[in-house]
């Protein structure tokens, strides 16, 4: 079965979609974004799977030469931040809920210098050495292991568990071969691929980066200091 990619923020493609009518599957970064779809009927909900789960973590050049340790270091005047658009990016809108949650938004928000349209491209800005940190994930450490490092947050900073879902949309003409693929995404084969690249594909390992009460999913509302 061959399946043509189409790559971008969650936001962007569930509003290509949407104007295109067309698309057999969303594959959004966040439950944020596959609520929305949900919303506008775009997704067939009882087709929804959790695919793997994510960890929000700070990345930064490998060595560290900005000495950033904590959440709470990201606020340190002159500092330079980048991060994916929270608007229109899974990861962007996680980092804002972060931020907000933290009490730190104001003060680190001085600090993000670049906001960019995909998860790809903030990854680039370290790589780049554009930024000194950005508001990443746990798995970028590994998609570039001798550039990139991570500091994790204290699991109390986390507020929710995040996970990448995947659907079939509603707008799909071939509805058994997208369903195929979702099958294969969450089968022992599908998962073995995501786990040999680091990303945690059980509820259980990603608890272990978060408080024991932490939601599973959810959505949250981006205040319009953000927009």
């Amino acid at each position: 079965m061959r399946s043509n990619l189409h790559f971008g923020g969650s936001g962007k493609m569930l509003s290509v979609m949407k104007l295109s009518g067309r698309g057999d599957l969303y594959f959004p970064g966040s439950s944020d974004f596959m609520e929305l779809a949900k919303n506008e009927n775009l997704v067939l909900e009882e087709t929804e799977r959790i695919v793997v789960y994510l960890i929000p973590a700070v990345n930064v050049l490998v060595g560290n030469p900005k000495g950033i340790y904590s959440l709470e270091d990201l606020a340190r005047p002159g500092l330079k931040i980048g991060m994916a658009r929270p608007d229109t990016v899974s990861t962007g809108l996680l980092w804002a809920e972060i931020l907000e949650k933290s009490g730190l938004s104001e003060r680190v928000r001085k600090n993000i210098k670049v906001h960019t349209p995909s998860i790809a491209k903030t990854v680039q800005l370290i790589s780049l050495k554009l930024v000194d940190a950005i508001l990443g994930l746990r798995v970028f450490t590994y998609w570039n292991p001798e550039e990139i490092e991570t500091i994790l947050l204290r699991s109390e900073q986390v507020p929710r568990i995040a996970y990448i879902p995947i659907a079939v949309s509603s707008l799909s003409k071939k509805r058994e071969e997208a369903q195929l693929f979702i099958d294969f995404l969450i089968s022992d084969e599908g998962r073995a691929i995501y786990r040999r690249w680091n990303y945690l594909v059980t509820e259980q390992e990603a608890r272990g980066f978060a408080l024991p009460g932490a939601a599973l999913g959810g959505t949250w509302e981006l205040p319009e200091a953000w927009k």
